[in-house]
């Protein structure tokens, strides 16, 4: 098994990081949160060798899955989650893009099948535990592989931030619960990327996150 490594497209208007997880040596992989700009997208996996194996989602907001159905058009692979807590906001993403004024060309998503909190996920010998973390949106869930004491955290958690939770679904006291009782406890030496801007250390984030102090 080689090195778990991670690459980060930007896509949307609202900067989603779509992370491609792969396999150093075999270059097998997933795309997490394919938001839009397939092209893009598919240019990055074509250029570096990636051969894909599934699609996951942490969540049904249209800047993460807007560009899902697309993606698996052009590759031929599954959508596998988010929760199913999350079918309203995916049977809704083009009624989303209306109300943000973004969003050409994506398609409401419906994916392969669902994920719920025990599961696993895994592509080659990465084996990832799903945490269903809701607060966000409902039906969020977090991609835990602890091999690599690595977490892909969607929008639950950010660098000195937590989610928003203004939106269809969102509930801040369910949020703080989440990280709180199901990512902190991990470790603090786990690193995360997360849904925008750079990822960091769960404990810098117990120590220094406004929103955790």
């Amino acid at each position: 098994m080689g090195q778990l490594n991670a690459g980060i497209v930007p896509v949307t208007p609202f900067q989603q990081n779509c992370t491609i997880l792969f396999d150093q040596d075999d270059k097998t992989g997933v795309v997490v949160d394919p938001g839009g700009d397939v092209g893009r997208i598919l240019e990055t996996l074509e250029g570096n060798g990636i051969r894909v194996t599934a699609i996951w989602l942490t969540h049904g907001h249209i800047d993460h899955a807007g560009g899902a159905m697309d993606l698996k058009d052009a590759l031929g692979v599954e959508i596998v989650g988010p929760h199913e807590a999350d079918k309203f906001l995916l049977d809704n993403i083009e009624g989303q893009a209306a109300r943000f004024g973004v969003g050409d060309g994506v398609r409401n998503c419906t994916p392969d099948r669902f994920l719920k909190d025990g599961d696993s996920v895994a592509f080659g010998e990465h084996v990832f535990e799903v945490l269903h973390c809701p607060g966000h949106a409902p039906g969020h869930v977090v991609f835990y592989n602890r091999a690599a004491q690595f977490a892909h955290v969607g929008d639950v958690l950010f660098h000195g931030s937590v989610g928003r939770t203004d939106l269809p679904g969102g509930d801040h006291p369910a949020l703080i619960r989440s990280i709180k009782e199901k990512l902190l406890p991990l470790g603090d030496e786990v690193g995360f990327i997360c849904g925008h801007g750079p990822g960091g250390r769960f404990g810098d984030e117990r120590r220094s996150n406004p929103f955790l102090v």
